[in-house]
Parts: C-alpha cells; structure tokens; sequence
C-alpha cells in the first residue's frame, strides 16, 4: 500500500503543450489581479479621491520592481555557481542558443525576498514623486499580498518546484524533477519501504517530499492574509505598522517551513552549526538555508519598522508647546 501521494500526471506546466505560456506565469497574472481589486477595494472604503489610472501606474511600477529585484537576487545570492556573470544576456533573455539552434528557456530563477525589496523601493519612488502617503498606501497595498502570493505558489507547485525535503508521511509527495537518489545505498531502501515503493529493477529512486509550496500558499499566503486583512487591517493605529507586522509574520512562517523545504542546489546551509554524515534526511534546526537568514532579516525589519513607526506616531500626537508670550519672551531675553 502507498503510503505517499503521487504528483498529479495531468498537471503539466504549459497551459497548451508545445506554447510557451505557463500556468506559473498566468498565476503570477492572478496574483497582481488579486491584490490591485483588494487595493480598489479600500479606497472605495476610504473614499480616497484617486482614480483608476493612478492605481494602475502603481502597480505598473511595483510589478517592474518586484520582476528586476527578484531576479537581481536570484543570479546573484541564488547562483554561486557564476553562470549569469558569465552569461549576462541570460539574466533578461528567456531564450538562449544552443547548437545552433534557439530554446525557450524562461525567465526559471525568481527571489521573493528580491521582488519584495524591489517592488517596495520602486512603488515608494512612485508615491514620493506623486506626493501620495507612503505609508498609508503602503498598508492599503501589503494587506492584499499575501493573497496575491498564495496563488503564486500553487504555480511553484504546478510546475513541480521548489519541493520540500524527503518524508514518510502519508501526504508526501513524489515530484517528477526531484532528484533521485541510488536505491541500492540501505537509508533510501528503507525509505522506500516504509513509503510502500517498489524497488525491483530500480537503480535510482524518486522518494517523497513534502509539498512544501502548498504549505507556504496555506501559511504565508492565506493564513497571513487573514490575519492582515481580518485581524490587522482595521485595528492597527500606527500608519505603516502593517508592513512591520507582514515582514515579521512572513519572516516567521518562511523561516519555520524552510526546514521542511529542500534546500536550493549548490548553497545547501550557508550556516552550519552541526556537521551532518547525510543532509539529503538528517535534520538539526541548527543549521539555516539562505532562505532562513533573509526570513531572519525581515523579522528583525518588522520589529525596527514598528518601533520607529509607533515612536513617529507618539511625538506625532504630542501637542506642540505653547508659545511664549511676547512679555515672558521679552524677559527671557534680559
């Protein structure tokens, strides 16, 4: 009996085989249509008087930052390997030529913590140069993210990537580009067999994994958005403070199912407190991926960005000193 899931054979990540139109590129489409409604939704709210195209600008700007911030993250922090410093042109082409001839190889390699960084700078930029409240509409747009990203993970998971370490728990799931490991080597004979595979006539052998980018839709996304949007949203006094509280939950949750998540290839743990004879199914939380540092990051931001915002709102709300009158001043003055 299986004691895992397979990956569904009908999910494949081209929308119409032999087009090179991706469900994860359309999931990206949905997620910038998710949060930009939410962000029209408030200022119905709100009643602010900004219209349509506005909106649309800001998001054209914060959707060019989020694209050139996360790939400036992933082939740099994300490639040790130095191919797109030796292939430049790969950076923005999603094409390379190959034997003579082109193949269509995608933009693969996006870093979240890179998109959020630019997609911040950028969209902060815009609504300096328009005069508009950073900080208001910065609460109005990081409320819908999270949503907006859920749907970008189900397309991680649609195409197969970013999957999580190997497992036995029933809900595990066998992932066709994963890395195979020899079935002859006696922990992954024993990892088949408590998953229920066969390995007759095997060689090498896919195990299951957990699916880490359906955890990450469920905790970083819809989990975080309900807590923003239903718990946070209304309730928070500190203009700004919902960026401080979405770093902090975001941090938290990625940081936590990082250790269930496969670590990126050729950086493995940057931070390695405890030596390991096998990483591929030992664990110790000792040991931290890229990933973890960034999410440690972002926690600590969140709790800088709160304590300066709240300390801004108090001397913000502290009535001004009186002014002295003209005789007190005069005797001040002698």
């Amino acid at each position: 009996m299986l004691a895992f899931i397979p990956f569904p054979t009908w999910l494949k990540p081209e929308i119409i085989p032999g087009l090179p139109i991706r469900w994860y590129g359309l999931m990206y489409l949905v997620a910038f249509s998710v949060a930009y409604q939410l962000v029209k939704l408030q200022v119905r709210e709100k009643a602010l008087p900004v219209d349509k195209e506005a909106v649309l600008n800001l998001f054209f700007w914060g959707i060019i930052g989020l694209l050139v911030g996360a790939r400036l993250f992933a082939v740099t922090l994300y490639d040790p390997s130095g191919y797109y410093l030796s292939h430049p042109l790969q950076i923005i082409l999603p094409a390379r030529v190959r034997a003579g001839r082109v193949e269509f190889t995608g933009l693969s390699g996006m870093s979240y913590h890179g998109g959020l960084a630019g997609a911040v700078i950028a969209m902060s930029i815009y609504l300096r140069l328009k005069r508009m409240d950073v900080l208001a509409w910065g609460d109005m747009i990081i409320a819908g993210v999270p949503l907006g990203y859920t749907f970008g993970r189900l397309g991680n998971f649609i195409n197969g990537e970013l999957y999580g370490r190997i497992t036995t728990l029933p809900w595990g799931m066998v992932f066709p580009q994963a890395r195979e490991f020899p079935a002859k080597v006696a922990w992954v004979r024993e990892f088949a067999a408590r998953a229920g595979l066969n390995l007759s006539g095997l060689s090498t052998v896919n195990l299951p994994r957990h699916p880490s980018q359906l955890y990450e839709a469920f905790f970083e996304g819809l989990i975080l958005w309900l807590i923003l949007w239903f718990g946070l949203r209304k309730r928070s006094r500190t203009k700004g403070g919902l960026l401080g509280w979405y770093l902090i939950g975001y941090g938290a949750f990625r940081f936590l199912i990082e250790y269930l998540r496969e670590p990126d290839a050729d950086i493995g743990y940057p931070i390695q407190l405890v030596s390991l004879e096998n990483p591929s199914f030992q664990f110790s939380p000792w040991n931290f991926t890229t990933g973890q540092i960034l999410c440690l990051l972002m926690i600590l931001a969140g709790a800088v960005c709160l304590a300066v915002l709240k300390r801004l709102s108090q001397r913000a709300s502290q009535p001004a000193p009186a002014k002295p009158k003209p005789r007190k001043l005069r005797k001040q003055l002698r």
